[in-house]
């Protein structure tokens, strides 16, 4: 692999860069608005089974009792 100069990286560097589409402020929001959403979707579902699971758990242990 050829060496580059700090300069032709810099150069190269900038090139790529204003190949980039960038979101909208728009998109940016609904975006973390959804991430978000389905933090708390994802929260919930795992505190349920969570929840289940314990009181399955405190079933089982309480037979042997």
């Amino acid at each position: 692999m050829a060496k580059t100069s700090p300069a032709e990286f810099v150069r190269q560097v900038r090139q790529e860069v204003t190949k980039v589409t960038w979101p909208t402020r728009k998109e940016t929001s609904v975006t973390t608005v959804m991430v978000f959403v389905m933090v708390f979707i994802a929260a919930t579902f795992f505190f349920t089974v969570d929840q289940l699971l314990s009181q399955g758990v405190r079933w089982i242990l309480s037979l042997g009792a």
